[in-house]
């Protein structure tokens, strides 16, 4: 057994809520102790020095190009962004090309991860086959090789039957299903947030209610089939009455949202600035701060980097045609803290929504 005593440490104990100065004692590669623990005979001692010390941070939601388009990202070089970062866990999405929607495809990323990726690698499955909204996947199959969510990421299931019985089967497997609330119709080909800035940049945009009416239908969904639901990125004011509703009604719900909509807004765009693209667009200032008080409050549970590499070649395009996405695995702690030394969030709300 081995033995470890960090000592001198700031704890941020996001459970609990608090930030305290003191030891932690790891047995075995377990928490033994909290506090003036001492030092057992024998064990290692590290003076942390007032440093703080969090549970390790789990990003949901990040990108890994393989299979299909490693030359944007692998999981190798995702692996290392992500410890640069001080990540130690990632979720996967399935957004790949294949898409993750068979046991085959699954065993193969799960494999490549294994060898290349130097932190733990989780994975998520497509919620239906090929993302394309008409057949669901082998949920059940899927699960039993370690898929640890279900998703089409930002491919909204338009026939709500085809969802519906999708939704039933996962809730019937205790499977988690992760969705992106935004009308498809409002949000087909938009660029940016509708707006002044937006119409005065020529750039297609979409309202801030294709949020809340994607919310909305998917409220209905859940509480007519029990599922166990996570809404992948909130960003608006006008959608948070809706999640709060649904959260006191006692539907087994959750939300997040991602640090690029946390720490920027619609006027960052700028001249066309297609780094700055991303989906669902950059917001208003009001809704950033709307969106930041709600993790606060813990209305929304979880805060990730959205992490989407694209190629230059994705980028250097009109901002219409150019990809959307970014980069955010090494910036997302960074990024995160603007937030605490803002004074908008503490240490232990912050990581109890990135923990």
């Amino acid at each position: 057994m081995t033995t470890t005593l960090i000592k001198n440490a700031r704890l941020i104990d996001p459970e609990a809520g608090t930030e305290e100065t003191g030891d932690l004692l790891i047995k075995d590669g377990r928490i033994a102790a909290l506090g003036d623990a001492g030092a057992p005979e024998g064990s290692t001692v590290v003076d942390a020095r007032g440093a703080c010390l969090a549970p390790g941070i789990v990003d949901i939601g990040v990108k890994v190009s393989e299979p299909g388009e490693r030359h944007k990202e692998s999981f190798a070089s995702a692996g290392r962004a992500a410890a640069a970062g001080g990540v130690p866990t990632i979720v996967t999405r399935p957004d790949t090309d294949p898409a993750i929607d068979t046991p085959e495809t699954l065993e193969f990323v799960e494999r490549r991860a294994a060898a290349d990726a130097p932190v733990h690698v989780l994975h998520m499955a497509a919620l239906t086959k090929g993302r394309a909204g008409r057949e669901m996947t082998e949920i059940g199959f899927l699960s039993d090789l370690g898929a640890v969510a279900f998703t089409d990421c930002d491919r909204v299931v338009t026939d709500t039957k085809v969802l519906s019985r999708a939704l039933t089967y996962a809730a019937a497997m205790d499977a988690l299903v992760i969705g992106h609330v935004q009308e498809p119709g409002l949000s087909a080909g938009a660029s940016a947030t509708s707006g002044k800035f937006a119409s005065l940049r020529g750039i297609p945009a979409v309202t801030p209610m294709a949020e809340r009416m994607g919310l909305d239908r998917d409220i209905a969904l859940i509480e007519m089939t029990g599922v166990r639901y996570h809404v992948d990125v909130i960003t608006t004011a006008r959608a948070l009455p809706a999640l709060r509703r649904a959260k006191a009604n006692g539907l087994d719900i959750t939300a997040g949202t991602n640090i690029h909509h946390l720490t920027l807004n619609a006027l960052d765009v700028g001249d066309y600035r297609t780094f700055f693209k991303i989906k669902p667009p950059l917001r208003d200032e009001d809704d950033r701060l709307a969106v930041v008080e709600a993790v606060a409050e813990g209305l929304i549970d979880v805060i990730g980097s959205f992490h989407t590499p694209q190629d230059e070649e994705s980028k250097r395009l009109p901002f219409e045609e150019a990809a959307s996405g970014a980069v955010g695995l090494e910036t997302l702690l960074p990024a995160a803290m603007r937030l605490v030394h803002a004074g908008h969030l503490t240490l232990p709300q912050l990581f109890r929504a990135m923990a």
